[in-house]
């Protein structure tokens, strides 16, 4: 047998190089051929193996010892995992530190090895040109490219087949696969098969939820939604590879025409001086700059001359953020030089008032803001800023993530950005801290992470601090809970319940935290505990107090446990905690049974259930010594209410449980009796929305009585 190897590649990340992998394969072995599917991509995390739902317990280096097996065509099964459609599946490494044991020559061997077994080697080659690439397009018999309708990648797709021919790979070896085809606002397939000088050897449509839910399933699509019409274009494909054995290129025949093209075109290839020693694996690898286009360079020289004019490296931005006046000064005396040196320039890009404007306001963000995340920054409707490297902005809107069109020029400038973020703060990163939490001027939670933590460059997310005070009658409206719900949660508010709000990330526990503090009467002492200060209080007797992390020699941080300790000498009526996740879990229990009542914090949870589970784990890691049983019996008697939220598949943000502990069941399990549920009766097959009800569960809650002590009217029937 004389296998085909197929090496499926792009420079640009988030194009389905690996979806379109998996698939391939699997349709592939669908029509009956033999097909073994392997992940070279070396810093994907194990993509692949999530997306066939393979937990992989054989990799290439496994393989190595049994090279003589591959070679004398014994069976090879036992080295190799297994998919339930016949697929055979097998990754490079199963963890990142082994990268560095993945050399040329064993790449070589083993596909020489698989090329024995199997009809079709298809293989994952990762976005970034390194020696372990050129092995697999030496083994190769054709290359498939990947592509998306933006002018960005199909920039960067040509860009690549000329590093492609400078490396001596003729273009006849390589296909072209546009995906996400004919999506709104894209550019159209005819236009890309014109600005592309290789062919076209097919079309992915976009079906965004099809492919979702087969990536939040691990089956891939061919499997999951055989009649879809991504499957019908991927089973096209395979087909047309099946079908045309002429697409694919002899190793006999790659050499004489390598050997044949090696005379005319130049020898030095300049990509390789830009090489970048990895600190984890030590294998030399190359980050691919794509070749800037005009607008680019424009901004860049403008830049230079914006630094010199102004002497910005000697301007305290600390000054601008703190005063106004000055920085509307600051501000129109750039833009007025700005303005200035693009009328210097010439030529169409520039014949447009608005393409003027946007790009002077473009420079100045760069200059004195955060760049391309300012947009991002004012937009009201994302949550949500994740910067995966400098081609990678992801945004949440309303609940769902989704890739933006943002880019920054180099990964040097989200190295500035970052930097612009925390030196106002007294923060640095550099390798001997390369992470470091901050906060921007409005609030807003901030994460970075560098090199040699980050493999793929600077990392930056940011949660975005809401400008809006909701209302419960905003959750209303929002579909979060119902009417029953919002009445029984501002008596138990009213009446003094301690209760935790427990939740998964991006759930929505701190704004159901505000709403529920808004029912606190007027007339109480508020004390407020926050990592970082993200809580909106409607009342005017309110005491903020927000944690402190070590300085840069490592000292002086106060914690949350810190401050909740000098809290209770502050006479506080309520204290909320923005988030208990540590030793002042148990100081917030000892509290909540000594009279401070009415408490509230939130707590990272999957249910109310793991919200108890959690409490217990925090406490015991704290490292003091207490039967289980004394930590439940003072869990039992501290909180009353849990109300757990969650983030639906369609993205809304819902209460799903009310529950109340009402004591002990045993002597060492705690009785939870839910009062209210959400129970999800569907998905509403157009739009994907969740539907489902707020029930009442007909338990009526230990306390009820003291709803009208308190003269608070519940009618009993809002139970049942």
């Amino acid at each position: 047998m004389a296998g085909k190897t197929i090496a499926i590649f792009s420079t640009k990340g988030g194009v389905g190089k690996t979806f379109l992998s998996v698939n391939l394969a699997v349709a592939l072995t669908k029509a009956g051929k033999k097909c073994v599917l392997v992940d070279l991509d070396l810093h994907a995390g194990q993509d692949m193996a999530r997306m066939l739902n393979i937990p992989p317990k054989k990799a290439i280096l496994d393989i190595i010892p049994k090279l003589k097996q591959l070679e004398e065509e014994q069976d090879i099964s036992p080295y190799i995992n297994r998919h339930s459609c016949g697929l055979d599946f097998l990754p490079a490494i199963v963890h990142i530190r082994h990268s560095s044991h993945i050399s040329p020559q064993v790449v070589e061997n083993v596909l020489i090895g698989l090329a024995k077994h199997y009809d079709y080697i298809i293989v994952d080659g990762g976005k970034a040109y390194s020696d372990v690439l050129i092995a697999l397009f030496n083994q190769s018999n054709l290359i498939i490219y990947i592509v998306t309708p933006d002018v960005l990648s199909v920039y960067q797709t040509k860009w690549g087949l000329d590093v492609l021919q400078s490396l001596h790979f003729p273009l006849k070896m390589v296909r072209v696969v546009l995906n996400r085809a004919e999506s709104k606002g894209a550019v159209s397939w005819q236009e890309v098969k014109l600005a592309l000088p290789t062919e076209l050897l097919g079309l992915i449509p976009s079906e965004g939820r099809t492919v979702g839910l087969s990536l939040n399933k691990g089956n891939p699509v061919i499997l999951e939604s055989p009649r879809s019409k991504v499957s019908e274009a991927v089973i096209s494909i395979a087909n047309n590879l099946i079908e045309h054995p002429e697409y694919f290129i002899a190793h006999q025949e790659l050499s004489q025409l390598r050997t044949k093209l090696e005379g005319e075109l130049p020898k030095e290839l300049n990509f390789w001086k830009q090489f970048e020693i990895s600190q984890q694996s030590g294998q030399a690898t190359v980050e691919v700059e794509t070749e800037e286009d005009e607008v680019v360079k424009l901004k860049k020289r403008i830049h230079l001359r914006l630094v010199e004019d102004m002497a910005l490296k000697q301007v305290d931005i600390n000054v601008l953020r703190n005063n106004p006046a000055k920085a509307e000064e600051f501000h129109n005396k750039a833009t007025q030089i700005i303005t200035n040196l693009l009328a210097e320039e010439s030529g169409v890009l520039l014949s447009s008032i608005e393409v003027r404007k946007e790009l002077v306001r473009e420079i100045i963000d760069e200059a004195f803001g955060l760049g391309p995340l300012e947009d991002l920054l004012k937009d009201a409707e994302i949550t949500d800023i994740m910067v995966n490297n400098k081609d990678e902005v992801y945004i949440e809107r309303k609940g769902k993530l989704e890739l933006s069109s943002k880019k920054f020029v180099s990964n040097s400038q989200v190295r500035t950005i970052i930097e612009r973020i925390i030196s106002p703060l007294g923060r640095h990163i550099d390798e001997s801290v390369p992470m470091v939490d901050a906060r921007l001027p409005d609030g807003s939670r901030v994460n970075a992470i560098i090199p040699p933590l980050s493999l793929g460059g600077p990392m930056l997310t940011i949660r975005k601090f809401s400008r809006e005070r909701y209302t419960v009658e905003d959750l209303q409206r929002f579909g979060s809970l119902n009417d029953d719900m919002a009445l029984f949660l501002r008596s138990c508010v009213i009446a003094r319940k301690n209760i935790i709000v427990s939740g998964g990330t991006g759930s929505g526990k701190t704004t159901l935290l505000n709403v529920l503090s808004s029912f606190i009467p007027d007339d109480e002492r508020i004390i407020t505990i926050e990592d970082a200060a993200e809580l909106k209080l409607h009342q005017e007797h309110w005491g903020r107090l927000e944690s402190r992390p070590p300085n840069i020699e490592g000292r002086g941080a106060i914690t949350i446990r810190d401050l909740f300790r000098n809290t209770l000498r502050m006479r506080p009526d309520r204290i909320i905690i923005g988030e208990c996740r540590g030793l002042e879990t148990l100081d917030m229990l000892q509290a909540m049974n000594t009279g401070h009542d009415g408490s509230l914090t939130t707590i990272h949870a999957n249910s109310t259930f793991d919200c108890l589970s959690r409490i217990d784990s925090m406490i015991l890691m704290s490292g003091i010594e207490l039967p289980v049983r004394a930590i439940r019996e003072m869990i039992a008697s501290a909180i009353d209410i849990i109300v757990h939220m969650a983030r639906l598949s369609d993205g809304s943000r819902k209460i799903v449980q009310i529950t109340e502990i009402s004591g002990m069941k045993d002597e060492t399990h705690i009785k939870l009796d839910d009062i209210f549920m959400f129970k999800q009766t569907g998905i509403e097959p157009k739009t994907g929305r969740v539907i489902g009800d707020f029930s009442p569960m007909g338990y009526l809650p230990s306390f009820y009585d003291e709803f009208k002590v308190r003269g608070i009217d519940l009618p009993k029937s809002m139970f049942k």
